[in-house]
C-alpha cells in the first residue's frame, strides 16, 4: 500500500469523510421518527422502505445518465442535490415533508453511487481490485466510526446530525470537482467514440446491454439473496437477544466485530484469495458459500456465542463480495460500466428491501429457527447463482489469469 500514489490517498480520506458524516444520520433514522414526530415503528418501516425504493431507481439512474451527462458533471450535482435535502430534514415539523424528503436523500445518494464506483475502475484500471479493496475498507471505517458517534451527537441535537451529514456530502462534492479538474478519465479515445455513436439510440443500446445478462443478472441475483438472508441480523437476530434479556450493547458489540474484522482481516482474506479463491468468480462462490455458512451456524445453535462466530464467518463473506462485484463488471464491460454497476446495485438491492418483512414474518411466525431457514435458504440459492455465475465466465477467467 505504501506504494500507491498520492491521489489515491486523498481520495480514499475523502470517501471516508463522506462515509462517516453519513453514518452519523441512518442509525438513528427510526430513533427519531419515534421520538420526534411519535409515529410507530411501522411508520418508520414505510420511510425507510420509501428510501429504499428510491435509491433503487436512484442507481438505475446513476448508470444510466453517467455518459451521457459526464462523470463529473453527475456525481457533484448528485452529492449537491444530496446535501440540500439532507440539510432541509432539520426545517421540517410534517412527517409526511420527513418521508419526502428521505426519499429524496436516498435518489440522489444513489446516483452517484455507481459513478464513483465506475471512477475507480476507470482511473486506476491497473489496480482495480486493491483500490475496491482499499476503498471499501475505508468506508467501512467510516460508518464504523461514524455509527459509534451517532448516538453522541444526537444526544446533543438530532438536528446536528443532519447537518453534518449535509456538510460531508456538500465537501466530497467540492472536493470531487477540484478532484477531477485535475484529471483526466482513464478512458480510451476508441471507448468514448463508441460510446458516442451507441447513443444515438439510447433505448436500443440499453436494451442490447440488459440482453447480456451472463454479464450482470445471476451475480446480482446471487447479491440480492446474501442481502435477503442477511437480514436475519436486524429482523431476527436483534429480536431474539432482546427477547432473552439482553441489553442492547451484545447487538452494538457483534457490529462493532464486523467494523474491526473488515480493518484487520484483510491479511487473511489476502491469503485466501491467493491460495484458494484467485479468480474473481471463484471469490464470488466463497462470499455465497461463508453467507450460507454463517445463518447456518445461527439456524443449528442460537447462543450469543455461536452468533459471535456467525458473524465473523459472514464478515468474511462480505469482505469476499464487496470489492469483487465492482472489480469483475468493471474488467468485464470497459466504458459500459456504470450502466453495469447500476443494474447490479438495483438488482441487489432488491434483497435488503424484502428481506426485512420476509425474515421478521417468520420470525413472528416460528421465533428465530424459522427466520435462520429462510437465511439458510437465501444462501443456498445465492451459492447456486454464484455458481451459474462462474459458468459463464470459466474460461475467461483462465485466460486472463495467464495474462496477469
Amino acid at each position: 500500500m505504501s506504494e500507491l500514489p498520492r491521489e489515491v490517498w486523498i481520495f480514499v480520506t475523502a470517501s471516508f469523510v463522506n462515509s462517516l458524516g453519513s453514518a452519523f444520520m441512518w442509525p438513528l433514522t427510526s430513533l427519531y421518527i419515534y421520538s420526534f414526530f411519535h409515529r410507530s415503528a411501522a411508520d418508520a418501516g414505510l420511510v425507510l422502505l420509501g428510501q429504499a425504493l428510491a435509491s433503487i431507481a436512484g442507481q438505475l439512474v446513476g448508470g444510466t445518465l453517467f455518459h451521457r451527462v459526464g462523470m463529473r458533471a453527475l456525481v457533484v450535482s448528485a452529492l449537491f442535490m444530496t446535501s440540500l435535502f439532507q440539510f432541509s430534514l432539520m426545517f421540517t415539523s410534517n412527517f409526511h415533508i420527513y418521508s419526502l424528503l428521505m426519499a429524496c436523500v436516498g435518489f440522489f445518494n444513489a446516483i452517484s453511487m455507481p459513478a464513483i464506483a465506475a471512477f475507480i475502475g476507470f482511473r486506476w484500471a491497473d489496480r482495480r481490485r486493491e483500490m475496491y479493496n482499499i476503498a471499501y475498507v475505508g468506508n467501512n471505517l467510516g460508518v464504523a466510526i461514524g455509527t459509534a458517534c451517532s448516538g453522541i451527537i444526537a444526544s446533543f441535537s438530532y438536528q446536528l446530525t443532519f447537518v453534518l451529514n449535509g456538510v460531508t456530502s456538500l465537501l466530497f462534492a467540492t472536493f470531487f470537482w477540484v478532484f477531477m479538474s485535475k484529471l483526466d478519465l482513464n478512458l480510451s479515445s476508441a471507448d468514448r467514440s463508441k460510446h458516442q455513436k451507441k447513443t444515438k439510440s439510447s433505448f436500443q443500446q440499453t436494451w442490447q446491454l440488459l440482453s447480456a445478462y451472463q454479464i450482470y443478472l445471476f451475480m446480482a441475483l446471487g447479491a440480492l439473496f446474501i442481502m435477503f438472508g442477511n437480514s436475519i441480523w436486524g429482523t431476527g437476530v436483534s429480536t431474539l437477544l432482546n427477547s432473552i434479556g439482553m441489553k442492547p450493547i451484545a447487538f452494538s458489540i457483534l457490529w462493532t466485530l464486523n467494523g474491526v474484522l473488515i480493518f484487520v482481516g484483510q491479511p487473511f482474506v489476502r491469503w485466501l484469495n491467493d491460495r484458494f479463491m484467485r479468480q474473481l468468480t471463484s471469490q464470488l462462490t466463497g462470499s455465497a458459500i461463508f453467507y450460507m455458512a454463517g445463518f447456518i451456524m445461527i439456524l443449528l445453535n442460537h447462543s450469543y456465542p455461536m452468533i459471535i462466530l456467525a458473524m465473523i464467518t459472514i464478515t468474511i463473506g462480505e469482505m469476499l463480495i464487496s470489492p469483487t462485484v465492482p472489480a469483475f463488471i468493471s474488467e468485464r464491460t470497459g466504458s459500459n460500466a456504470p450502466f453495469y454497476l447500476g443494474v447490479e446495485g438495483a438488482i441487489s438491492s432488491l434483497g435488503r428491501l424484502f428481506g426485512p418483512y420476509a425474515i421478521g414474518f417468520m420470525f413472528d411466525t416460528g421465533g428465530i429457527h424459522y427466520a435462520a431457514w429462510v437465511a439458510v435458504a437465501g444462501g443456498v440459492l445465492a451459492v447456486i447463482c454464484c455458481i451459474i455465475h462462474a459458468s459463464f465466465h470459466r474460461e475467461e477467467e483462465v485466460n486472463l489469469h495467464a495474462n496477469m
